[in-house]
């Protein structure tokens, strides 16, 4: 034996190196996946849980009940309402499309009604299928706003200001762009704080603002009813979802801009 061989230890073979490993420590165990039936319950749980959440505090679909938003958007239409702008103090504004939960008396026992299955109340819950009791209009007064029908070009004005509500509204068969019933002379206002006057696109048939508006003949009427809590508020119309065909982000008119502030 050379004194290489005293100074070098003795070689191990390979596999006696891995019989030994193996001896010394169990082999690692395969992890197992779940069945595919149950993986695709957990997927559809997640997915309810992230909807309701988004619909929650992001963004809610809902459909068009009635004709009164016409012609922009008419009966059955899909619509997606975004929050975020009404969140941190944020207030709706003149022109917004905004959806609401009846304040009270402005729907019928059947708009109002919601689901009246599990099946459909699941489809609510994300979105799929109407909820009843809301209701879309547009804001034409916000807290302070004194609004005026009708000019002798019978147009509503905000604070003194007519409005050109050409682009959106639908005007046929009526004598202004703002009936109370078949008067096109009423005055609504000054907006109570954390409040809103709202009001139909399609000014002939919608059951808006100005149908709560005392008139003088009225004594079973209560002042205030026309105005809508902006806690009610879900939120803003962004966007027209389906048909597809009719796809449209959903905007503030223009001629909202001219209208100053209370004073």
């Amino acid at each position: 034996m050379t004194s290489d061989d005293r100074g070098t230890p003795a070689s191990v073979s390979d596999g006696d190196d891995a019989s030994r490993s193996s001896r010394g420590r169990p082999a690692a165990k395969k992890k197992k996946h779940l069945p595919l039936w149950q993986e695709t319950i957990l997927l559809l749980i997640l997915a309810l849980v992230l909807a309701v959440g988004i619909k929650a505090f992001l963004a809610q679909a809902f459909y068009i009940p009635s004709e009164s938003m016409e012609p922009g958007l008419i009966r059955n239409d899909r619509i997606l309402v975004q929050k975020v702008s009404y969140w941190f103090g944020g207030e709706p504004q003149r022109g917004d499309v905004v959806v609401f939960q009846d304040p009270g008396g402005w729907l019928t026992d059947s708009e109002a009604a919601g689901p009246d299955n599990v099946v459909a109340e699941a489809m609510a819950a994300v979105g799929l299928y109407p909820e009843g009791g809301h209701l879309v209009k547009r804001v034409i007064g916000v807290a302070g706003d004194t609004i005026t029908c009708c000019d002798d070009q019978g147009r509503i004005s905000v604070n003194g200001v007519p409005l050109d509500e050409d682009p959106y509204i639908r005007e046929q068969g009526i004598r202004c762009n703002g009936p109370m019933v078949a008067n096109c002379n009423w005055e609504a206002g000054p907006v109570p704080e954390g409040h809103v006057f709202v009001m139909g696109d399609n000014r002939g048939h919608s059951a808006d603002s100005t149908v709560h508006l005392c008139r003088p003949d009225e004594t079973d009427c209560v002042p205030g009813d026309e105005f809508v809590p902006n806690d009610l508020v879900v939120g803003k119309v962004l966007v027209l979802l389906w048909p597809l065909k009719r796809f449209d982000v959903v905007g503030r008119p223009e001629s909202f801009a001219d209208v100053p502030d209370k004073s």
